[in-house]
C-alpha cells in the first residue's frame, strides 16, 4: 500500500438540480458531518455545492433573463401565451427579478408593500386565479408579507413556464429531466439526452459546474441523487467534470440509487462515474476515501459498484458493519450558503406551505421504520428494514448544535415515521431543557398518539405532522397491513388539530383490487375529515408496485399479475416500479380519470372550498354515489367530545 498523501484529500459534495430551494437537501450535510467526525482537516478538506440552488439563482437573475430572451430569439419562438408576455414586457421582468429574489431570500422585506400592490410585477395567466382583489383570500386576511410572497412565487412560476414551454421541456422548479430516469430499464434515453443538443439550461449547468465545482480542484466529487428528478442533472454534472477534470474521481449515491439501481449492470454508467454506492453513504464513502488515499485495496470497498473489464461488479464486503445512528455525527452546513436559499409560497394552505417556505434544520431521530409492514413500501431495503434509533439526549444535543451552527430553530424530522414513545420522551426533555424550537415530521396515525400526547408535543414545539391515510378504506388498509382504520385516523388527527398542530395526510389511489365504488367512498371519507377539521392538507398520488415491496415480491397475494414493461429485455439500468394487471380493480384509464377528480377535490378542500358538494361533482365521468354514512367521521369523533 502507498502511504497517504501529505496534502489533505479534497472532497466536494454536490447536490444536483433540482431539489427544494428553501433549505439544503440533508444528505450531503450529514455525510460531511460524519466524515469530519472521523478525519481531521489535515487528512480531508470537505466542500459542499448545491447546484440546484446555483442554477435557480443564475436563471432567475437579470443576466439569466437576458439569456432566456436571447435564446427565445435564436430559436425563433412564436410570441404567444406567457412567452409572448415575457418578450413584450421584458424590461419589467428584467427590472423586477433581482429585487424579487432578494425579497424571497429575506433580504428586503419592505419590498413586500410594492409587490402586494399588484402594480410592481407583470402578471400572466397564473395570476388569473387570484382575482382583482388582492386582500381577500380563502383563509381570511393574509399579511402583506404573505401576499407578496405568493405573488412573487407566481411570478417565478411563470418564468419557469417560459423556459419549459419554449426552451427546455424537461425543466421544472423541483425536478429536471425526471422522465429520463424514473424506473427506466434502459440507459439509452438518458445517454442520448446528455449527448444531444444542449439547451440553455444545460449550458448554464455546465458553466456553473465549472465555476462552482471544478475551481475547487477536488480529488473526488460525491454527487447525491435522491430522486429521479435529480438524475439527469447528476449525470450532466459528471459529464462536465469528466471533460474539465478527468483526473477527479466521481461518486454517485443517494435515494434513487438505493431503490432503482440495486441491480445495476449497465457499464456505460461508468463513462460518467467511477463509483456508485448503495444505502447509507457513511461507510461506503469512508472506505472509498481510504482506497483513493492508498490505504485500502479495491477489493475491500463496501457496497460499491465499479466497472472491471467492461462489466459492472458490486464490491459488497459484508464483514464491515454499518455506523450506529447514535454516532453518525452532526450534520455540517458550514460550507453551504444558507443566506442564499429562498422561500416560495405556492399554496396558501398553512400546512401545505411548510415544505417550500422557511429554512428547516433537517434531522433524523432514527434509521429505518419501526413498523416496516406496509405492503406497498420497500420494506426489504436497508433504509426501511434496518431500524436503529438514537437516544433522546443525543437528538437534543444535535438540535442545540445545529441551532448554534445555522441560527435557525426550526426542525424537520425526516424519519420514515417517528415512534410515539420516542416523541413523548423528546417532548418532555425539550420542555425540561427549556429549548425553544419549532418542529414537524412524519408519524403513523396510531392510537398511541392520544389527545394528551398531542398537546404535550404541541407544547414542546410541534407545529405539524404528516402521515399516511393512503386509500382511506378499511378493507384496503387491512390488505396493505397499514395497521390503522379510517375512524382511528379521524380520532388521532382531530386530537392533533385540537392541540393546534397542523395535519397533512398522504393519500393513494389505484391500489390492487380497489374498485371504482371504493375510490368514490374514499373521497367521501376524506371530505368528511376535512369538514370535521381533522386534516388541513392532503396529497393524492397513484399507487405504484415496486419490486422491493410485498406487492411486487408476492403479487399473487394481492390479486394482480406483474407485466414486464421492458418487453422481455433484461433491465440494465433502473428497476423499481413494475406494471401490473388487476382483473378485479379499476383499469388503467379509469384509474387515471378518477385520480384527476381526486386531486381536484383535495385541491379545493385545502382552500376550504367545495366541502358541501356531493363528491361526484369532481369527476368528469359518471361515477357511483358514495355509500359512506354522512356522519361516519362525526360519530367516530364522538368519544373526543
Amino acid at each position: 500500500m502507498c502511504p497517504p498523501s501529505q496534502q489533505p484529500f479534497r472532497l466536494a459534495f454536490v447536490i444536483p438540480p433540482m431539489t427544494q430551494l428553501n433549505t439544503p437537501y440533508p444528505s450531503t450535510a450529514q455525510l460531511a458531518g460524519f466524515l469530519r467526525s472521523r478525519l481531521d482537516g489535515r487528512e480531508l478538506a470537505i466542500f459542499q455545492v448545491d447546484l440546484a440552488l446555483e442554477l435557480a439563482l443564475s436563471l432567475f437573475s437579470r443576466k439569466g433573463l437576458e439569456a432566456i430572451r436571447v435564446e427565445l430569439e435564436r430559436l425563433r419562438v412564436r410570441s404567444r401565451g406567457i412567452t409572448g408576455l415575457f418578450l413584450s414586457q421584458f424590461e419589467r421582468y428584467s427590472e423586477s427579478i433581482d429585487p424579487v429574489m432578494r425579497f424571497l431570500q429575506g433580504k428586503d422585506p419592505t419590498l413586500a408593500y410594492r409587490i402586494a400592490s399588484r402594480d410592481f410585477l407583470p402578471e400572466g395567466p397564473r395570476f388569473d386565479a387570484v382575482g382583482p382583489d388582492s386582500a381577500s383570500w380563502a383563509f381570511g386576511m393574509l399579511s402583506v408579507q404573505d401576499r407578496a410572497k405568493h405573488f412573487a412565487t407566481l411570478f417565478l412560476d411563470e418564468l419557469v413556464d417560459v423556459v419549459r414551454n419554449s426552451i427546455d421541456p424537461r425543466f421544472e422548479l423541483a425536478r429536471y429531466g425526471e422522465k429520463l430516469a424514473a424506473s427506466n430499464p434502459r440507459f439509452e434515453p438518458l445517454r442520448l439526452a446528455l449527448d444531444g443538443d444542449a439547451t440553455l439550461v444545460d449550458r448554464m449547468l455546465d458553466e456553473i459546474t465549472e465555476r462552482s465545482v471544478a475551481r475547487l480542484a477536488p480529488d473526488a466529487v460525491a454527487i447525491t441523487a435522491p430522486f429521479a428528478g435529480n438524475v439527469y442533472g447528476a449525470f450532466r454534472v459528471a459529464r462536465a467534470l469528466k471533460r474539465s477534470r478527468p483526473e477527479t474521481k466521481l461518486i454517485l449515491g443517494g435515494g434513487y440509487v438505493n431503490t432503482e439501481l440495486r441491480e445495476l449492470s449497465e457499464p456505460r454508467v461508468f463513462d460518467y462515474f467511477d463509483f456508485v454506492t448503495l444505502d447509507d453513504g457513511e461507510m461506503p464513502l469512508l472506505c472509498l476515501l481510504e482506497h483513493l488515499r492508498g490505504m485500502r485495496s479495491r477489493e475491500e470497498l463496501f457496497r460499491t459498484f465499479v466497472r472491471e473489464n467492461g462489466t459492472v461488479v458490486l464490491k459488497e464486503n459484508r464483514s464491515i458493519p454499518d455506523i450506529p445512528h447514535d454516532v453518525l455525527g452532526l450534520p455540517d452546513y458550514a460550507t453551504l450558503p444558507m443566506e442564499r436559499y429562498f422561500s416560495v409560497l405556492e399554496m396558501l394552505n398553512p400546512m401545505h406551505r411548510i415544505w417550500s417556505d422557511g429554512r428547516w434544520n433537517k434531522l433524523a431521530v432514527a434509521h429505518g421504520c419501526y413498523w416496516k409492514k406496509c405492503s406497498f413500501c420497500d420494506v426489504s431495503l436497508d433504509y426501511i428494514c434496518r431500524y436503529d434509533s438514537s437516544s433522546v439526549d443525543v437528538v437534543i444535543d444535535r438540535m442545540e448544535s445545529l441551532i448554534a451552527q445555522s441560527g435557525q430553530t426550526g426542525f424537520h424530522f425526516v424519519d420514515e415515521a417517528a415512534p410515539p414513545a420516542f416523541l413523548r420522551k423528546l417532548a418532555e426533555r425539550l420542555l425540561e431543557r427549556k429549548l425553544v424550537v419549532s418542529w414537524w415530521g412524519n408519524i403513523r396515525f396510531e392510537t398511541a398518539f392520544t389527545p394528551h400526547l398531542a398537546r404535550l408535543l404541541a407544547q414542546s414545539g410541534c407545529i405539524a405532522v404528516t402521515g399516511g391515510l393512503e386509500v382511506a378504506s378499511d378493507r384496503l388498509l387491512k390488505l396493505m397491513r397499514k395497521g390503522v382504520t379510517v375512524e382511528q385516523v379521524a380520532r388521532v388527527t382531530r386530537g392533533f388539530a385540537d392541540a393546534g398542530v397542523l395535519v397533512h395526510a398522504y393519500l393513494m389511489y389505484g391500489f390492487p383490487t380497489q374498485t371504482e365504488q371504493e375510490t368514490v367512498d374514499s373521497l367521501e371519507r376524506v371530505r368528511q375529515l376535512f369538514e370535521s377539521g381533522c386534516i388541513q392538507s392532503a396529497f393524492w398520488h397513484r399507487f405504484s408496485a415496486t419490486i422491493h415491496s410485498p406487492v411486487g415480491r408476492n403479487p399473487e397475494k394481492f390479486g394482480i399479475t406483474l407485466v414486464d414493461a421492458a418487453s422481455g429485455e433484461e433491465p440494465l439500468f433502473a428497476r423499481n416500479d413494475v406494471q401490473f394487471e388487476d382483473p378485479t380493480g379499476c383499469k388503467g384509464e379509469v384509474t387515471e380519470v378518477l385520480g384527476e377528480g381526486l386531486r381536484k377535490a383535495v385541491y379545493n378542500y385545502m382552500q376550504g372550498a367545495g366541502l358541501d358538494l356531493d363528491v361526484r361533482f369532481w369527476f368528469e365521468r359518471k361515477v357511483p354515489k358514495a355509500k359512506v354514512p354522512k356522519r361516519l367521521i362525526a360519530r367516530a369523533l364522538g368519544s373526543l367530545r
